[in-house]
């Protein structure tokens, strides 16, 4: 069965969770893998959020994920 849009966003957002609830960190824009994976994806839904255009029922779950990211953001990117 092939993967809706849905599904496709449900699994990368539980991705994004996953990474930042192991690291204890957010995605590092200077780990090009990190950085296509996941901060690529939350720029994008940012964006599209702040617009008025993502579906209602992500909006809450993507807040979530920022107010998340929001408590590492000061955290040291490095690993260190």
């Amino acid at each position: 069965m092939a993967m809706t849009q849905d599904m496709r966003w449900l699994q990368r957002y539980e991705d994004v969770v996953d990474f930042i609830e192991k690291n204890q960190r957010n995605p590092s824009r200077y780990d090009a893998r990190e950085r296509g994976r996941f901060l690529n994806w939350m720029k994008a839904n940012r964006k599209v959020m702040n617009r008025g255009e993502m579906k209602p029922e992500r909006v809450e779950k993507f807040r979530k994920l920022l107010d998340m990211s929001e408590q590492y953001r000061r955290k040291n990117q490095y690993g260190g």
